[in-house]
């Protein structure tokens, strides 16, 4: 039985072509500054997003992280979404580590209200508050639908945040899934932030990493952060061998996974499922376990009995992506699932 993935699309495994260059990348010591295979990677991901420079991280959190370590002091305050990854899926490490006062805006559209900024902002001279210092956004946007917020929309908050004087950080995990969408360069985004962490490991389709960019003097600080927290490899070069790959062979087809996820949402709707509806849907289809559905425990395990792998992402919410790994077939196949083991 063939097992089909939907859990995330941090599960696609490297393909043939995709080994074969990891095999034959060229390695160094990347603390050294001489691996040609990550050097040639921070170029072209600096170059693609507009940037002086960039270095790669371990992960997505990593590269959050060292932004706001590079940005921010301890005790002062950071802006984010309240349904922001960085808010609720890594491990605090805002406060935790880079010792950052969060402020919880908004943003069931996406993007928190650039209206909302002004009146959240605590740089207003008083004693008693932390000065706000660093804005972050994000885009896609995972926990709202994967919604692919518009260049106009992530242009006028960006700016405003400038305004008002912060570092403007993107959490870009799925930058090239909104850019995809809105047929626009990446730029069209990564031009109104001063900094960007995108994923080499979803929908890229590399086995691991993520890359943080900005300017020279920023990613400097970066590196000293990098280092300070444990994330500085060594002969990285086989891993960015693989996102530089990923970056230049698998960014056109992310449409592909943004017509899968349309084909699903439209199967299960005709099925009976109450999916939700989300303005500028990507590779993400989240659907409520209405009363009378199984148990979230009940319905994952169904699933994955019938080679159904997804998850609940909180309770009575399910959530399924799309990726390189799942085709059309396999699309069809896991909405009969669906409505089967909720149905039956």
């Amino acid at each position: 039985m063939k097992i089909m993935d939907f859990r995330s699309d941090t599960v696609t495994r490297p393909s043939e072509e995709m080994r074969r260059v990891m095999a034959c990348a060229e390695v160094g010591d990347d603390i050294y500054g001489d691996d040609p295979s990550s050097n040639a990677l921070s170029k072209y991901a600096a170059e693609i997003t507009g940037k002086e420079a960039a270095i790669y991280t371990c992960s997505g959190t990593m590269g959050n992280l060292l932004a706001f370590l590079s940005a921010g002091r301890h005790g002062e305050s950071l802006l984010a979404g309240k349904r922001s990854h960085v808010w609720n899926a890594e491990v605090g490490g805002f406060s935790a580590i880079a010792g950052l006062c969060p402020y919880p805006l908004n943003d069931d559209e996406g993007l928190p209200s650039a209206a909302d900024l002004a009146p959240a902002n605590r740089a207003d001279n008083n004693i008693h508050h932390p000065d706000t210092t660093i804005l972050c956004l994000e885009n896609t946007h995972n926990y709202t639908g994967g919604i692919a917020v518009s260049p106009e929309r992530f242009a006028e908050v960006a700016r405003e945040g400038h305004r008002l004087g912060f570092h403007v950080h993107l959490d870009g995990a799925r930058i090239f899934n909104a850019a995809v969408y809105h047929g626009v360069d990446v730029r069209a985004f990564t031009d109104e932030v001063d900094s960007v962490q995108f994923c080499l490991s979803k929908g890229l389709g590399a086995p691991m990493g993520s890359m943080l960019c900005g300017s020279h003097e920023f990613i400097e600080r970066a590196k000293k952060a990098r280092k300070r927290i444990g994330g500085a490899q060594r002969q990285v070069g086989i891993a960015a061998a693989a996102g530089l790959y990923a970056l230049k062979n698998n960014i056109p087809r992310l449409a592909e996974d943004h017509a899968n996820a349309k084909l699903l949402c439209e199967l299960l709707v005709k099925g009976g499922i109450h999916v939700e509806e989300v303005p500028n849907m990507t590779n993400m289809v989240f659907f409520p376990m209405l009363d009378g559905y199984p148990s979230d425990e009940h319905f994952v395990s169904a699933c994955r009995e019938r080679g159904l792998l997804l998850n609940a992402l909180s309770p009575r919410r399910v959530r399924l992506v799309t990726h390189l790994d799942v085709n059309r077939e396999d699309v069809e196949r896991a909405a009969a699932i669906i409505l089967e083991v909720i149905f039956q």
